[in-house]
């Protein structure tokens, strides 16, 4: 689904990186909290239309559910009745009401899942939006200094003081180092975080199944 990748890709964004790179970091980190403002709204409207969608093949299921009770009674009356050919023609109907009701099993397993996935995509860019919010100043304040500073090791450079040039060669070479660590940290953690839910989606799936099959005697 492009909407799930569209919001992936904003979970998985360093922001750090983002304002690092950006011309107006500013209007950077704005439009980047914008678009996931956006994108929240248009995740929400999924996972409303995939809920009503699991709802709607539930009350279907239902309906043959009670066909294939419906049915049974009347292969029940025509055997009492010692009428084979109706009993038979009403237990076909049965078996045909069954298979409908597998197949719509099998699509509520697949709609549920789906619904999953739509809201852990959604409880992830609330988290993102969140860190974005409270990283927005600081990150551009941050931005700023780092500015700062690189004007300033311009000026001494322009100046000719070569032990002072060195020293700020160490010294953003430190803060680029420091910088990867970081991206990395925060890759590992969202790649951890994907697993987790990954698993936990698989759990979820898995006891859907059992339960479904419990309830049909599988």
């Amino acid at each position: 689904m492009a909407l799930l990748e569209r919001v992936s890709t904003l979970v998985r964004a360093n922001l750090n990186d983002l304002i690092d790179k950006a011309e107006h970091p500013e209007k950077m980190i704005k439009q980047v909290i914008l678009d996931m403002q956006n994108q929240m709204l248009q995740v929400k409207t999924q996972v409303a239309i995939a809920i009503a969608d699991q709802h709607l093949l539930e009350k279907k299921q239902k309906e043959n559910e009670d066909k294939v009770a419906e049915w049974m009674r009347k292969a029940e009356l025509a055997v009492d009745k010692q009428q084979d050919d109706l009993a038979r023609a009403a237990l076909q109907r049965v078996e045909s009401y069954r298979e409908l009701c597998d197949g719509f099993a099998q699509q509520i397993i697949d709609q549920k899942a789906q619904v999953e996935n739509l809201k852990t995509a959604l409880r992830q860019l609330e988290q993102k939006l969140v860190e974005a919010n409270a990283k927005a100043d600081l990150l551009i304040a941050q931005h700023r200094r780092a500015k700062a500073v690189g004007k300033a090791s311009d000026a001494r450079l322009a100046g000719g003081n070569g032990s002072g040039a060195a020293f700020d060669r160490m010294k953003r070479k430190v803060a680029q180092e420091d910088a990867l660590s970081h991206a990395k940290s925060e890759l590992a953690a969202d790649d951890i975080e994907g697993r987790l839910a990954a698993l936990e989606k698989e759990d979820k799936i898995e006891q859907l199944l059992a339960d479904l099959k419990a309830k049909r005697g599988a």
